[in-house]
């Protein structure tokens, strides 16, 4: 990277890429830093990945006038790497003559953007999505809430994917809306404990759709007898699992009995997990809620949050590294084999029953099925889904809608937007633009060219001059 920046486009490679230098081209007024990513992010070094996604909050909190875009590697842009980088390099080694004629007669690229200015949208909708599972037995039963942001975030809106985070949370969620759908289906096995399935928008926007349907009174959500909220967030990976409380739950509630079940399914049936229960109170001072659960807290609904993660903080719950390599099926289907037997316990008020806790609901025609989660991370992943990309008529929510119309009933739609006299989140276009590569010529190219152009025109005159001189007639003296 050359030494003076200002008005030059910087460009680096991910393996490249340091915040010193970040910082540097923005002190330095760069005309533009172009950062490029790997075709294939799960070949980078793991050390590589985690950096940068610690680096990503810091890169987004910056304020900057210098534009700053992320492409995906390919040949032709290599290519211009690699000659811009030779070119630098190849200054270091040489004298302040040859730097000046390398300067002269290098290759260039004048990079050009196309596209209007960014402007703030107005009157998008943050879609959520719900469905139910009514149980049986009496008119104000309690009620068992499950909730999954389906969205993703990232220093780059459309490169956003959000595999771990979270889309194996809406994978574990469909999947337990499919496995409870069939027990809800026989008279046998029809609990007295209704479900409902909360698919959230918003999610990494402080949970605006939760927040939207936790604060109109008059959601069913808060006119229902709820037992526990349930969120899952980031479940794709790890051998361990976190069940992250703003309040502890007091012995002889619902939520009590579903910590004690994950405490028994894992201890009997996955003794590699690790499982603990991490309490966090909540902070109204911050700008930013950890958790979803939070959201249910404020309005006094028992929530808490299922991650494998054991803290809010950690950089992979909101990168452009989060790819679908990041999740392990295995891992996920294990997890959601873990809740849904800790859920069914509860439900059916097992171990009061005396069941022993290596029994297993979920099995043969009842199992989770590995594939499916798959399918579902695989379709989540195949497409990014920054909040300001998914609006009301996405195929992300039209596909969500699908899935949980095959399992549930009363499948519904909510909207979210922002408060036009203050709002809490605002969302600009220009999100995507073309960038084109112009081969050029320095300017002191130009300059040198028309010195050598005069010079020579200068030199041609004095030749026709001086041979104008001599060949002219020479008269004789008398």
């Amino acid at each position: 990277m050359s030494e003076v920046l200002s008005r030059r486009c910087v460009i680096m490679r991910l393996a490249d890429f340091s915040y010193e230098k970040y910082q540097k081209a923005l002190r330095q007024s760069a005309g533009a830093v172009v950062i490029i990513l790997p075709g294939n992010m799960s070949a980078m070094p793991q050390d590589i990945v985690q950096q940068f996604m610690e680096l990503e909050p810091e890169m987004l909190a910056t304020e900057t006038i210098v534009p700053v875009y992320f492409a995906m590697e390919d040949d032709e842009l290599l290519s211009i790497y690699t000659q811009t980088l030779t070119s630098s390099s190849s200054q270091g080694s040489l004298s302040a003559a040859e730097v000046l004629l390398h300067t002269a007669t290098a290759n260039g690229f004048q990079m050009v953007t196309s596209g209007a200015q960014s402007k703030a949208i107005s009157d998008w909708a943050i879609t959520s999505l719900e469905g139910r599972l009514a149980g049986v037995g009496g008119e104000d039963l309690p009620t068992i809430v499950v909730v999954a942001h389906y969205d993703s975030f990232g220093v780059a809106p459309w490169l956003s994917y959000g595999a771990d985070s979270n889309g194996s949370g809406v994978s574990m969620l469909l999947e337990l809306a499919r496995l409870f759908s069939k027990l809800y289906t026989y008279k046998r096995t029809h609990a007295g404990y209704n479900l409902l399935f909360f698919a959230s928008g918003g999610g990494k926007f402080n949970y605006q759709g939760t927040k939207r349907c936790t604060t109109y009174l008059d959601h069913a959500l808060l006119q229902d007898n709820v037992a526990f909220v349930l969120c899952l967030d980031t479940l794709g990976n790890g051998d361990s699992l976190h069940l992250h409380v703003s309040k502890p739950p007091k012995e002889g509630t619902p939520q009590y009995s579903l910590l004690k079940e994950l405490e028994l399914v894992v201890a009997s049936q996955y003794p590699e997990v690790k499982f603990s229960m991490v309490h966090k109170k909540i902070n109204l001072a911050d700008d930013m809620l950890a958790w979803e659960h939070e959201r249910f807290g404020i309005r006094r609904l028992p929530a808490f949050t299922l991650s494998h993660l054991p803290s809010h903080r950690l950089a992979q719950r909101s990168s452009i590294m989060d790819v679908r390599p990041h999740v392990d099926v295995k891992k996920l289907g294990r997890n959601t084999k873990v809740v849904a037997e800790a859920l069914a316990r509860v439900i059916y008020n097992l171990t009061e029953k005396g069941a022993p806790g290596d029994l297993q609901i979920f099995t043969e025609q009842m199992q989770v099925q590995e594939e499916q989660l798959s399918a579902v991370v695989d379709w989540l992943t195949a497409q990014p889904r920054a909040a300001q990309l998914v609006d009301k008529d996405s195929s992300v929510v039209s596909t969500l809608e699908y899935y949980l119309g095959r399992y549930l009933k009363d499948v519904k739609r909510h909207y979210v937007k922002a408060d036009k006299r203050d709002p809490e989140f605002v969302f600009y276009d220009q999100l995507k633009q073309t960038m084109n590569a112009y081969r050029v010529k320095p300017a002191i190219f130009d300059l040198l060219l028309a010195v050598c152009i005069a010079a020579y025109l200068g030199m041609m005159y004095l030749s026709i001059q001086v041979s104008h001189y001599f060949n002219r007639p020479k008269v004789k003296a008398h």
